[in-house]
């Protein structure tokens, strides 16, 4: 018989139109959450929206957006209230990996990956944190890090420092939001099997599991598995941590040969 951990409860999930954050959106509505599903593209969030509310039969519906924008972040948090009447968990999956060479590396760049990775993050987890505060009986929020904010990866020094800044974020604000029984953690995925990654190497799956001490790669379950812990009853005594979901990896480190990935944003 399936958990439903989260019946009566509303989450929002941002990045959540495909891969990681529409795992994690589908398993909060198997398990009775109503879901705000955001991706940038308009098109992505309705159809994983109305994928995940046909399958599981709970209420998702799409909210379209740019986490960058710090007004649109706060109107994810205002649209939960609006139609649900309260928020519980905030997911902030949402991310851009860019690649690039450090001596080649452009301002530009730079400005939008700190913006999507770190602003966009921020003023989502204090529009959440806001509502919790104000309804009362605390709240759950979840951080989306990366291995590569434990162990260097050529070609992605930017990225992989907004992903070590998200932990120390995690850290910080257990200390201000604990008062109010709010809960702040983060997930750190490895190598996860998703379609963006498939898509640019079919052979995605066999090679990182070839690297892992666990012989495989991580596929969006094992994130979306950790997020809905940490959003649960199970872990109200756990905040400011990381959780590192990569199957073994980091003990080790490996990195395949490969040419630059293409930046994505989710």
């Amino acid at each position: 018989m399936t958990q439903m951990r989260f019946a009566n409860q509303t989450a929002v999930v941002t990045g959540a139109g495909e891969g990681i954050g529409y795992e994690v959106a589908r398993q909060f509505c198997a398990e009775g959450a109503n879901v705000l599903l955001n991706d940038i593209v308009p098109a992505r969030a309705h159809q994983a929206a109305d994928a995940i509310a046909a399958e599981t039969g709970a209420d998702c519906r799409a909210i379209p957006g740019d986490v960058a924008d710090v007004d649109t972040v706060r109107s994810f948090v205002a649209e939960a209230v609006a139609r649900f009447g309260r928020l519980d968990v905030c997911v902030c999956n949402a991310g851009l990996t860019s690649w690039g060479d450090f001596y080649d590396y452009e301002p530009a760049d730079f400005d939008r990956v700190v913006n999507v990775n770190l602003r966009g993050t921020y003023f989502l987890a204090q529009a959440a944190a806001r509502q919790f505060r104000e309804q009362g009986g605390g709240g759950r929020i979840v951080l989306m890090s990366s291995v590569t904010g434990h162990q260097a990866v050529p070609y992605l020094s930017a990225y992989g420092m907004t992903k070590a800044a998200l932990e120390m974020m995690a850290r910080n604000l257990a200390l201000e939001l604990g008062a109010a029984g709010i809960t702040i953690n983060c997930v750190a995925p490895g190598a996860v099997v998703t379609p963006r990654n498939l898509n640019d190497d079919p052979n995605y799956e066999e090679t990182w599991a070839k690297l892992t001490p666990l012989g495989q790669a991580i596929q969006p379950a094992d994130i979306a598995n950790a997020a809905l812990f940490l959003a649960s009853p199970a872990s109200a005594r756990i905040t400011g941590q990381t959780i590192v979901v990569d199957a073994g990896w980091t003990s080790t480190s490996p990195i395949p040969d490969m040419e630059y990935g293409r930046d994505y944003e989710n």
